[in-house]
């Protein structure tokens, strides 16, 4: 029976043989390359920003600090390293969770801030926001919106799936032609999910900031952007599909069968319906813009002179390399978005 396109998603990247219910490699032995992996000053911009927050007495100094998706925690571990280099006395009040849904990635977490920190700093594991009851909290996600499950539309018809291969358009369920009227979308994504994690994060924070980096722009490309990451190669998703008939056109020495479950699958993230679904929930935007903006804005030039300072020169370059990575306008500088909510503002 044929099933919307967002479940077949959410069992390829979650079903009991999906993508992130198997500890994945991300670098240059995975599939992808993140901000993360690429230089560990996206983490210490961040710590910047953190501290500027408790400075500027929006967040005390006994906040929670909450990675959303934090696969195996080098964000949280960079953050909490730079904490350390830049506002040490901090580690004394501030506590550092993680909300994730795989057991196997909160062990991986838990491993790993117990050999970076050994008893000098206490990691919380959370399984879902729903968990979580606090007064205040700096939230932080690093590309977890494009994971999201999304219907993909054509006119006032959506995709639905008859098995790993088939596929057939068909009537659309309420909530997607909601979105689709809403914001004239004619071909392309609806994500699903947005709203009910933006409710479940107010419910879980009186108060909190919410600092998140994605690719995609405010306004939804006109055009399908969902494709596979592969071994770092990008496939266009309907390449592999009997939707392309041009032989030419499709990948030569693999099949979508073979790519299931095995191959990360995303889409471009329309940030005007993540801001509108925040904004739904209560809380407020507080900027948007390029990645490259927000970090230089977040400090990151600034510790990168820290280091030139107490650094050799080759240890220096070799960083300054990394971080190029970040703000570069042709690599993810400019691809990338920063987003920062808050609530109780």
């Amino acid at each position: 029976m044929p099933e919307p396109f967002s479940r077949y998603m959410h069992r390829w990247l979650y079903g009991p043989e999906g993508y992130y219910t198997k500890f994945r490699t991300i670098g240059k032995g995975g599939d992808f390359y993140t901000a993360v992996s690429s230089s560990m000053f996206f983490g210490g911009a961040i710590a910047s920003r953190l501290i500027s927050v408790i400075d500027e007495g929006f967040l005390p100094k006994d906040a929670m600090v909450l990675e959303a998706g934090a696969h195996q925690g080098y964000l949280l571990a960079d953050i909490v390293q730079f904490v350390y280099t830049l506002r040490p006395e901090l580690l004394q009040t501030l506590r550092f969770a993680t909300v994730e849904p795989q057991a196997e990635n909160r062990e991986a977490q838990r491993r790993y801030f117990d050999e970076s920190f050994g008893d000098a700093v206490s990691l919380e594991l959370y399984g879902d926001l729903s968990e979580l009851h606090e007064a205040s909290a700096f939230i932080v996600a690093n590309e977890i919106f494009d994971a999201f499950p999304c219907e993909l539309v054509r006119g006032d018809e959506m995709l639905y799936a008859e098995g790993k291969r088939a596929f057939v358009f068909g009537a659309q369920d309420t909530f997607t032609t909601e979105i689709v009227k809403q914001y004239g979308l004619q071909k392309g994504e609806v994500a699903k999910g947005y709203e009910d994690f933006a409710a479940a994060m107010a419910k879980a924070f009186k108060t909190y900031e919410f600092v998140t980096f994605d690719y995609g722009d405010l306004e939804a490309r006109p055009d399908y952007s969902i494709r596979l990451y592969h071994k770092h190669r990008s496939i266009p998703f309907f390449s592999l599909t009997d939707f392309v008939s041009d032989e030419s056109e499709k990948p030569q020495d693999v099949t979508l069968e073979e790519l299931y479950g095995k191959s990360d699958i995303t889409y471009d993230v329309h940030f005007n319906h993540l801001i509108d679904a925040y904004r739904a929930s209560g809380a407020t935007l507080h900027d948007y813009r390029t990645q490259l903006s927000m970090l230089v804005n977040f400090g990151i030039i600034t510790l990168l002179d820290m280091l030139r300072e107490k650094s050799d020169a080759r240890t220096y370059q070799a960083e300054l390399n990394r971080a190029k990575m970040l703000i570069d306008p042709t690599f993810m500088g400019e691809r990338f978005k920063g987003v920062i909510f808050r609530k109780g503002e």
